[in-house]
């Protein structure tokens, strides 16, 4: 109880620049003292450093890690030496624990392992109180009077479309929360999805991004009736109008967040669809292949991102592997924290190689089709160094013909500015296919 009003005490503390600077650089030295002390991993990483690590500058230059290597020293990496990795994986190997506490005292998280390693994250209470937090300060921005009055009428009947059946957050989310949250599995046919949606009712509505255009499709037939004061698209990034068509197919707000499991209270964003990153209690860092700064108003290669709040498992300068862009001016919004895009995963960029060797690389934004008209879904597959399969789910009045031409003029101009017009680019009979965690990759690399 104690830390979740000191939580919420200090979501809504001044967020001026200069004083949430100042909690990050603290937090972070104190993080990094911690982990330290309680973990041999951290303590084996950071051998070769001073004993005290405060100078924001030396904190940058700290060893970088990402998932493959702290799964792989599971109980050096826990300061909870109870934790074990063969505990936690008897804990998630059973359904019927999901929601409940391990060892009496973690939330525990895992996931789907789309990017190649599935992880396991315990978060201790002071985590999750810094959670409930930030959704306080994400929801202060979004809701006004009417819209706190329309929920609490409805008794907040949240429904999100996800992946179902393991420790997902969501999953635990509902499972800790029954009689407010339902989860629908994402991987249900769309009919099945829509009956359920329209017996249901939410008052919230969220799922993942790609799913949420297939029922805003829905909605727009007349087929799927719900109407939800706010929708929240996650997990996939949609191009900027695609939103306000949600928001006027549900007559409803649209909002977003950048999160990770890792870092469950990342990000929230704004008017002008920028992500503004929690920086008191987050540390997030756009750099290059090389892990050197990149400028703000520049593409990052990937991102770092420590978590000052979770003690449990440290995260720190964690390869997060996602491709952002930092706002380099004051957001219009007048939100004073840090406002960030993302652009896409580092593990979607496509490879090509052009006639005269050299390498090219084309990010998964600039691969984007969804904005033509008639294109509801969109899967883009190197299927060898030189051919490119486009897999596309359309709308139902949608001319097939004409919407792949296109489809096929837009990626094939894109080509040809790389000079890579040998590389073919091909229709295929399929629709976008899902991953084992229910999500729709834009953009598939060659294996």
């Amino acid at each position: 109880m104690r830390e979740g009003l000191r939580a919420i005490r200090h979501a809504f503390a001044s967020r001026e620049p200069a004083n949430v600077a100042r909690l990050q650089r603290a937090r972070f030295a104190e993080m990094v003292a911690f982990a330290r002390a309680r973990s041999p991993y951290y303590r084996e990483l950071y051998r070769n450093l001073p004993e005290r690590v405060e100078d924001p500058r030396m904190l940058r230059m700290l060893p970088t890690t990402d998932k493959p290597k702290l799964m792989s020293r599971f109980d050096e990496w826990v300061t909870d030496h109870d934790a074990t990795l063969d505990k936690v994986s008897a804990f998630v190997g059973n359904p019927e624990l999901i929601g409940e506490r391990f060892l009496g005292k973690y939330t525990v998280l895992t996931t789907s392992g789309t990017t190649g390693t599935s992880g396991t994250f315990l978060l201790d209470d002071h985590a999750m109180a810094v959670s409930a937090a930030m959704l306080l300060r994400m929801a202060s921005t979004v809701f006004g009077l009417g819209d706190i009055a329309r929920i609490l009428l409805r008794r907040w009947r949240m429904a999100n479309v996800v992946a179902t059946g393991g420790h997902y957050a969501a999953a635990v989310a509902a499972a800790q929360h029954p009689k407010a949250i339902r989860n629908f599995a994402v991987d249900a046919p769309l009919a099945e999805l829509v009956d359920q949606l329209n017996g249901f009712r939410p008052v919230v509505f969220g799922g993942y991004a790609s799913t949420v255009v297939l029922l805003a499709g829905e909605q727009a037939a007349g087929r799927l009736a719900i109407d939800p004061v706010l929708v929240i698209p996650i997990a996939e990034g949609l191009a900027p109008d695609e939103y306000d068509r949600i928001a006027k197919v549900f007559s409803a707000k649209v909002h977003t967040s950048y999160a990770a499991t890792e870092c469950p209270f990342l990000s929230y964003d704004c008017e002008y669809r920028w992500l503004h990153v929690n920086s008191d209690w987050v540390a997030l860092e756009p750099v290059d292949a090389d892990y050197q700064p990149t400028p703000a108003g520049e593409q990052s290669h990937t991102v770092l991102v420590t978590n000052l709040a979770n003690r449990v498992q440290p995260i720190l300068r964690y390869d997060l592997g996602d491709s952002i862009l930092a706002r380099p001016d004051p957001c219009p919004c007048g939100n004073p924290l840090p406002a960030i895009r993302v652009q896409g995963r580092s593990a979607e960029v496509l490879s090509f190689t052009t006639p005269d060797g050299k390498q090219v690389a084309i990010p998964p934004l600039a691969l984007e089709v969804d904005h033509i008209p008639g294109v509801l879904l969109y899967q883009v597959v190197q299927t060898t160094p030189t051919s490119l399969c486009v897999r596309l789910r359309l709308a139902p009045a949608a001319d097939p013909d004409r919407t792949w031409q296109q489809v096929h003029e837009q990626l094939s101009r894109l080509l040809a500015t790389h000079n890579l017009d040998h590389v073919a680019v091909e229709r295929s009979a399929e629709s976008p296919e899902q991953t084992t965690g229910g999500k729709y990759r834009a953009v598939v690399p060659l294996s």
